[in-house]
């Protein structure tokens, strides 16, 4: 893959990352030290970072000490394993958003990383390729959404379910489904109620019902909890692809 550092889409990138980074904390986990020295000297990069490793120990140590608002770590990394560290930093951290981006494509690993609560997960594969995966992500979760683009759906919809996943409470409702799917592919409550032509009090009593019904403490165990139950579709329907990032 040749990257074009000078072209439009790339330039724009940039511009996109510095705004959605600014004022923000940032820690970044990476195993591979050459990948971590690259991203963390990256302008837009560098200067919302505290602190950086490529260990889950000095990872969670980096967090315990700096507080972020936000944490991008790949699953591998050089001791330790970067999913396990999500868990931890959300014990402990409950405020701290979470991306990672994961080496391996494979059902059990997505369903690792929406298990362990991640905002967004991204493959490693997709970064460079002009889909946009990294700044959608950034973007999303930046407005309090959550990031699955569709093939993490479609892999975490195939899995099989877990024991560990909390029970259902009750059935959702079709309405709820409808939001919890939007929830799911990133929009928030305000482009939610445009799409479902309700009001956003009205979005926000179904998002209440349906996290009570999944035993969920947030919108996105709320999303993962139906995914990985099987209950919403994960592939957009056509007529929601201009609207959903991450599509």
């Amino acid at each position: 893959m040749e990257l074009r550092l000078d072209s439009h889409p790339n330039r724009e990138a940039i511009l996109q990352a510095r705004r959605l980074l600014h004022r923000r904390r940032l820690v970044v986990v990476f195993g591979d030290r050459l990948t971590l020295c690259s991203f963390c000297l990256a302008e837009p990069i560098h200067s919302s970072l505290v602190g950086a490793a490529t260990t889950e120990e000095e990872g969670l140590d980096l967090v315990r000490r700096t507080a972020p608002d936000l944490l991008i770590c790949s699953s591998d990394l050089e001791t330790g394993y970067g999913i396990n560290l999500l868990k931890r930093v959300r014990a402990e951290l409950p405020s701290c958003q979470l991306l990672i981006v994961l080496v391996r494509e494979t059902e059990a690993v997505v369903c690792e990383a929406m298990q362990a609560y991640a905002d967004g997960v991204i493959f490693k594969s997709s970064l460079g390729t002009g889909r946009g995966d990294l700044i959608s992500a950034l973007h999303t979760i930046a407005d309090g959404g959550v990031y699955y683009p569709e093939e993490i759906r479609r892999l975490a919809a195939a899995s099989r379910l877990s024991p560990t996943l909390p029970p259902l409470i009750e059935e959702l409702t079709p309405r709820e489904l409808e939001v919890v799917t939007a929830v799911a592919r990133g929009l928030k409550n305000n482009a939610i109620a445009q799409q479902l032509g309700v009001s956003m009090e009205t979005v926000k009593t179904h998002v209440g019902n349906a996290m009570d019904k999944l035993n969920a403490r947030d919108r996105t165990q709320m999303a993962v909890t139906a995914l990985l139950h099987g209950l919403i579709n994960p592939v957009a329907d056509e007529s929601d692809r201009g609207e959903l990032i991450g599509s």
